[in-house]
């Protein structure tokens, strides 16, 4: 099993940050992906318990991911669905509150379809570095 890791500190309230950073299409920009709801969650959280986004990377072919845990302003967790080169993959967003600050930890666990050698470090690398910089570069605007 691979996993990354992401904590990142934001300056603006942990409900700002989560509704922000839990609207599919909005993370889609501030990771570089294509992300487009393809399926609304439980009323009355369009993007919670049961939404599915579909996901388009260049080069890599679009994939789909379902909400399967939603608790508004603390946690939302993902799975991919549909259509991934890579298996067993769960997304964990947890925000918490920490001098001040909002305090999100990322964790993506997953492993490869493929049996290569070096392929899931490889793939650790490509899955979280936009994730990883976009995330920096939000934190940075709310700073400035």
């Amino acid at each position: 099993m691979n996993t990354i890791t992401i904590s990142q500190r934001f300056r603006a309230p942990r409900q700002t940050i989560f509704d922000a950073l839990c609207d599919h299409e909005n993370f889609g920009r501030l990771t570089g992906a294509t992300i487009t709801r393809i399926r609304d969650g439980q009323p009355p959280y369009p993007n919670g318990l049961g939404s599915v986004r579909r996901i388009k990377v260049f080069p890599a072919p679009a994939f789909e991911e379902t909400v399967v845990t939603w608790e508004p302003g603390h946690l939302m967790e993902y799975e991919v669905t549909l259509g991934s080169p890579i298996k067993n993959h769960r997304g964990r967003m947890v925000f918490r509150e920490e001098a001040g600050e909002t305090v999100l930890d990322y964790t993506i666990t997953f492993e490869p379809r493929l049996p290569l050698p070096l392929l899931g470090t490889l793939l650790e690398q490509v899955i979280g570095w936009p994730i990883a910089r976009g995330l920096r570069r939000y934190a940075a605007s709310l700073a400035s």
